[in-house]
C-alpha cells in the first residue's frame, strides 16, 4: 500500500501467525501526550511467543485473551520527541529533539495497586504491543505515548544498540534485585538470552562469592564469562547439578534467577537450590509448567519470588550504561529493516542471534 502524509508503516499483530507490515494511520498528540519517532525496536522473547500463539497471551478454555489485536506489535522501543501536545513538556521534563524511552505498562492510576504506589502491577495492565486500548506499539516508524505513560530522556552518548536495550536491561535489573544478592552468595542464572546476558552483569555488579551461568549455547556462556561470570555450565554436557553442589559444599546456590522460558529451568533451578534459598522466577513460559510442590514447602522452605517488568529502574539502567558498567557489545547481534520483519522473528530464534532490531 503506498504511503500519505497521513500514515506510516508499522507492524500490526493480527492474530497468531499473523503479523502484517502495512500502513496505519500516523499518530498525533492529545494533551499530554508525546509522539516519537522511532529509533529502533527490539524483538522480545515474548513476542515470539505470542505470535506463535502461545495459551498464556491469547487464552484458553480458562482464561481470555490477554492481547487484543488488531495492535501495532513492540515494547523494547526508543525514539525521538517530534510532537508535545499540550502540558507533556512540563510533566515529562522533554523537549522536540530529545531521545526518549517509555516504559512497556501504561498505568491507570487509578486502582489498588497503583494507589499504593506498585505502578507494574496495575489492574488495568495495559502494555505496548499487546493492548490497543491506550496505545499502539514501537514496530512503527512514529509511535504515541500517552498522557499516563512514564517517560524517559535518554543522554546523547548511548549508541542505538545501547538505547533499545535500555528496556531488556531494566527488567533485567529488577529480577536480580529481587534475588537480594548477598555478598556471599552463590547465585546461578539460568538463561543467557539478551535478559540474562543482561542479568549477569548486573548480578557480577553485587559481587557475590560465585556467580553461575546456565545455557545450551558456548558463544553465550563464553559472552556471560567476559561479563562476570565465575564458572559457566552447559547442560547438553556437564552434571549441573553434581557440579553446582561440588562448588557449595553440597548446599546448592543461595540465589537462583531463571531466564529461559523453559520447564526444564524451574526443576533444575528447584533441585540445585539450597534449603531456604531464594528462587526467583522471571521467564515468559508458552504452557503451563507442573513442579513437585512439596520441594518448594516441605523439603526446602524456599522463598519464591516472581519477577516482573521493571519498576522505577528505567533511570538505573541508564545510568549503568551511561557509565559503561553494562554493555550491549556482543549481545545486540542483529539491526535489519523493519520491513524485514519475518526475517527479524526467524532470526530472534536462531542460535546464531542474540538480539535482533528492527529499524524503521
Amino acid at each position: 500500500m503506498s504511503q500519505t502524509a497521513e500514515t506510516m508503516q508499522a507492524i500490526v499483530c493480527h492474530g497468531p501467525e499473523d503479523y502484517r507490515f502495512e500502513a496505519v494511520a500516523r499518530p498525533s498528540a492529545g494533551p499530554g501526550e508525546v509522539i516519537l519517532k522511532i529509533g529502533a525496536c527490539g524483538i522480545c522473547a515474548s513476542d515470539v511467543k505470542c505470535r506463535g500463539g502461545a495459551a498464556m497471551f491469547w487464552g484458553n478454555e480458562s482464561q481470555p485473551s490477554w492481547v487484543k489485536a488488531p495492535v501495532v506489535a513492540g515494547h523494547e522501543f526508543f525514539g525521538e520527541v517530534v510532537e508535545l501536545g499540550e502540558g507533556a513538556g512540563e510533566r515529562t521534563g522533554l523537549a522536540i529533539g530529545d531521545r526518549a524511552i517509555a516504559e512497556q505498562i501504561v498505568p491507570c492510576g487509578e486502582c489498588m495497586y497503583c494507589d499504593s504506589g506498585h505502578y507494574w502491577m496495575c489492574e488495568v495492565h495495559n502494555i505496548f504491543g499487546f493492548q490497543r486500548e491506550v496505545a499502539d506499539g514501537g514496530m512503527a516508524e512514529y509511535m504515541r505515548v500517552p498522557a499516563k505513560g512514564r517517560l524517559h530522556r535518554i543522554p546523547e552518548g548511548l549508541s542505538r544498540a545501547e538505547a533499545a536495550f535500555i528496556e531488556p536491561l531494566a527488567c533485567g535489573i529488577h529480577a536480580v534485585n529481587r534475588g537480594d544478592i548477598q555478598l556471599d552468595d552463590t547465585v546461578v542464572i539460568a538463561g543467557a538470552g539478551p535478559i540474562g546476558l543482561a542479568m549477569a552483569q548486573v548480578a557480577h555488579l553485587k559481587t557475590p562469592k560465585k556467580l553461575i551461568v546456565i545455557d545450551m549455547i558456548d558463544e553465550r556462556l563464553a559472552l556471560s564469562e567476559r561479563f562476570g561470570a565465575d564458572v559457566t555450565l552447559n547442560p547438553s554436557r556437564d552434571d549441573v547439578g553434581a557440579r553446582v553442589r561440588e562448588l557449595t559444599g553440597g548446599y546448592g546456590c543461595d540465589v537462583y534467577i531463571e531466564a529461559t522460558g523453559s520447564p526444564t529451568g524451574v526443576r533444575q533451578g528447584l533441585d540445585i537450590i539450597r534449603k531456604l534459598g531464594r528462587f526467583v522466577e522471571f521467564s515468559v513460559f508458552g504452557k503451563e509448567t507442573s513442579v513437585d510442590w512439596s520441594i518448594i514447602g516441605d523439603r526446602k522452605e524456599l522463598d519464591v519470588r516472581g519477577a516482573h517488568l521493571s519498576p522505577r529502574t528505567f533511570p538505573v539502567a541508564i545510568d549503568l550504561m551511561s557509565r559503561k558498567l553494562v554493555t550491549t557489545d556482543g549481545i545486540v547481534t542483529h539491526e535489519m529493516p523493519m520491513a524485514d520483519y519475518e526475517e527479524g522473528f526467524r532470526m530472534a530464534t536462531a542460535a546464531e542471534s542474540i538480539k535482533v532490531l528492527l529499524i524503521p
